[in-house]
């Protein structure tokens, strides 16, 4: 039989106005299973049903992670900061009396009803100082751009409230995306295999920049001399360091995956990798004249080709050969 989405309240249609119904598919399988118990348990279940667009749907399940996130994220005791006074007096003991562990300075601090950790002391004895000048890094990433790649991590949440994980290189001087893949569970040695499937037949860069995330590991930067590259951790009062590829998380999200709802590990990868592909071969970018990441000849014609991205998220136009 053919199913008909009609009014929310369950009015039969006009049969002289049947344009406020829209046809459905017809159910098979565990949806039709699904709707007899709905029938069974829910007689009036008609009165439910409503139009709601897409966009609508996305807004629901981003309000409904962020409901989850305010959740887990809500505040929890824990130990207070410490106050400006006692920060000052800590690195005023530790100035005063240079001979002076954390432990002794703590003794002093019991002494005057003050109860700090050991941890703390240490944290706040040595004041921090200026760092002699160098150059900024617009300068470096100027002199040393052809040979530097970026990569960077981002967190994707699925339609069950799971996390996933995108790993991805990108080229500074074409902003070229050169790999990436996905994952629920980040580990050094993954991370360590997605570089060496971006490096092939030592197509490597001179310089990788990546932010100081613990899934790089430890010995990160002696791995990937061994393979002729330098490893360039951003610095921590550097926020900008990294700022190409973190402007690709910006494009990651605005452009595709605020758009649509990730099901699962393999669909986010299939997404993903269209909209890769759309973005290397045909998307301009303002940073290279409006010119592709990839060079390739393009054809001229009178018929105009129009292929749809994304089902039609986005769309490529080309003169038909």
């Amino acid at each position: 039989m053919s199913w008909r989405l009609c009014f929310a309240d369950g009015r039969a249609p006009d049969p002289a106005h049947p344009s406020p119904c829209v046809p459905l598919p017809t159910p098979a399988g565990f949806g039709r299973l699904f709707w007899v118990i709905v029938r069974r348990l829910h007689p009036d279940w008609r009165r439910y049903l409503i139009f709601v667009r897409p966009e609508t749907v996305v807004r629901w399940h981003r309000r409904g992670w962020r409901w989850y996130w305010q959740w887990r994220s809500r505040p929890r005791v824990g130990r207070p900061r410490l106050s400006g006074e006692v920060r000052d007096l800590i690195a005023r003991m530790a100035s005063e009396n240079p001979l002076w562990g954390a432990q002794r300075i703590r003794g002093e601090l019991l002494k005057l009803g003050l109860a700090v950790s050991a941890r703390s002391i240490r944290r706040y004895r040595h004041p921090r100082t200026a760092r002699p000048p160098s150059q900024a890094w617009r300068t470096f990433l100027a002199n040393e751009l052809a040979g530097i790649w970026a990569a960077d991590l981002f967190v994707v949440q699925t339609l069950t409230f799971r996390t996933l994980y995108v790993l991805f290189f990108i080229r500074h001087d074409r902003r070229q995306l050169i790999h990436f893949n996905v994952t629920r569970h980040p580990t050094v040695a993954w991370v360590w295999q997605q570089l060496l499937n971006a490096t092939p037949e030592g197509h490597q860069p001179r310089f990788l920049v990546h932010d100081r995330d613990a899934v790089y590991g430890q010995d990160f930067a002696k791995r990937v001399a061994q393979l002729g590259i330098r490893s360039v951790r951003t610095p921590v009062r550097a926020p900008r360091a990294n700022a190409i590829a973190e402007r690709m998380v910006e494009t990651f999200r605005r452009e595709c995956l605020d758009h649509v709802i990730i099901l699962n590990e393999d669909h986010l990868r299939a997404i993903l990798g269209e909209f890769v592909a759309y973005y290397n071969e045909d998307r301009p970018h303002r940073s290279l004249r409006l010119q592709t990441p990839e060079l390739k000849a393009r054809v001229t014609g009178r018929t105009l080709a129009c292929r749809p991205i994304l089902g039609g998220l986005h769309h490529s136009y080309e003169w038909a050969a």
